[in-house]
């Protein structure tokens, strides 16, 4: 996360400067250029705020949560069965949601992603232990796997 937050500080200094640089200014009334770079400085603004505030709150876990336990909760990192063979791991943390990363374990490659207790498979998978099936519906779709891992 905080590379991710150092690529969008450049990418916000980067909008603002072209927002408030002098070839930005409007020749016409038709001409939205600076409107439109105001606008994409303001969301990167945004984004950088989120990202402090998820590595805040991701830094604020308590160790003890990190350390193995019986039921899924924060700060647990679970496989499913179905997500074996691609070494897909989910950590369940109370921010960044979908964030992705890669992992290199003794020479292994894992595939990290983040989900919240808010999403609908860390709603599934909140309090539930080795072993136990969950079984998620997304719009139309159902989802039925189990759990394998949970460090």
């Amino acid at each position: 996360m905080q590379k991710e937050l150092s690529l969008t500080l450049i990418a916000a200094n980067n909008a603002h400067k072209a927002a408030t640089d002098d070839q930005s200014v409007a020749e016409t009334q038709y001409d939205t250029l600076a409107i439109e770079q105001s606008y994409l400085a303001e969301g990167q603004s945004r984004r950088v705020d989120e990202i402090k505030y998820a590595i805040k709150r991701l830094q604020s876990i308590p160790p003890e949560a990190l350390t193995t336990k019986l039921k899924i909760n924060i700060g647990s990192v679970v496989q499913l069965e179905k997500d074996i063979d691609k070494q897909q791991w989910f950590f369940l943390a109370p921010v960044a949601g979908g964030y992705r990363c890669k992992l290199t374990v003794q020479d292994n490659t894992i595939n990290m992603v983040v989900i919240t207790p808010e999403s609908p498979l860390g709603k599934a998978m909140m309090n539930k232990q080795l072993d136990d099936e969950i079984n998620i519906k997304i719009t139309e779709k159902r989802i039925v796997d189990f759990i394998t891992s949970v460090i």
